[in-house]
């Protein structure tokens, strides 16, 4: 394994930084990982910053192997150089991985914090001449370290990873009390709604209403799919092992859109109650649509 020795570029471009959150398990990293993929064959210098205490972010970016993290390497040096946890993916994506504390001990968070000053100090990211550096956060652990892309404004757009599940949609609804919170103090803002495993028409319907009830927008309607899958058990992303696919040109097109995007705003959150009230509205409309085929073949037996 290879890390990257770096170079000084002399001169420095905009580099675009985005921040992407989700629910654990709810399919982020392999959004994220995916839109990095993509951005890297349209052309892009991409660098993905893995942010998960688990450090599995980039591993499909990399054939399914883990890279030393940086809080690891803290522990074993006293001294670390970026290049020491910087290491090159598919098609040249650059990928770090922050780590977290042993097991019991320590916040979560403290690596995304360690990392990042770590790469600010050494000037990491203008060195490398980069267009994009992409931030897997993990978005339903309530901890100061997770909010640093937000809170500090490091990214300059912020996007969440949701399906019509309630815990999911619970994790959204917090992460832009957060936006909402930093906004006012120059912290990143929202840039919409990637919608993952949505198969169903009424799963569509609940994540479009929750954008609308919360004022912010759908980036893309993600189907969940056994392309993904196999092309992880391969230990790779979608792009790379099944690029001419349908989930695959669903992740061009997103990568796509996020390349245009540019401008965020701040959301509406939804209050406690107001949550639980929206979601039991829910329940009741597909309890109403369960009934409604078994209603209707009833009346057709008469």
């Amino acid at each position: 394994m290879k890390s990257i020795e770096i170079g000084v570029i002399e001169v420095a471009k905009k580099i675009k930084q985005i921040a992407i959150y989700g629910k654990g398990g709810i399919g982020k990293s392999t959004t994220t990982s995916n839109i990095s993929a993509a951005l890297s064959k349209q052309g892009y210098k991409v660098l993905q910053f893995g942010c998960d205490p688990k450090s599995d972010s980039t591993n499909t970016l990399r054939g399914g192997d883990y890279i030393p993290t940086v809080l690891d390497t803290l522990r074993e040096k006293n001294s670390v150089k970026a290049e020491d946890v910087l290491f090159r993916g598919f098609n040249g994506i650059y990928c770090v991985e922050a780590g977290g504390p042993a097991p019991g001990v320590g916040c979560a968070g403290r690596g995304i914090i360690t990392a990042v000053q770590l790469f600010k100090q050494q000037r990491v990211f203008e060195e490398l001449d980069l267009d994009y550096v992409i931030y897997d956060v993990l978005g339903d652990v309530v901890c100061g370290g997770f909010a640093v892309p937000i809170r500090e404004g490091i990214a300059e757009h912020v996007f969440t990873v949701s399906s019509s599940d309630f815990m999911s949609v619970y994790a959204s609804n917090n992460l832009f009390k957060g936006i909402q919170k930093y906004s006012k103090s120059g912290g990143a803002l929202l840039g919409g709604i990637i919608a993952n495993s949505i198969n169903t028409p009424y799963a569509k319907d609940i994540v479009d209403d929750f954008a609308r009830v919360t004022d912010t927008k759908i980036m893309e309607y993600i189907p969940r799919s056994i392309t993904v899958t196999q092309s992880e058990l391969h230990g790779k992303t979608t792009i790379e092992n099944a690029s001419n696919s349908e989930q695959a040109k669903i992740y061009n097109r997103l990568a796509t859109k996020i390349n245009e995007h540019v401008e965020s705003k701040t959301p509406s959150p939804l209050g406690v109650q107001e949550l639980r009230d929206w979601a039991v509205k829910w329940a009741d409309k597909l309890i109403d649509l369960e009934k409604g085929p078994v209603l209707t073949q009833a009346v057709g037996n008469l």
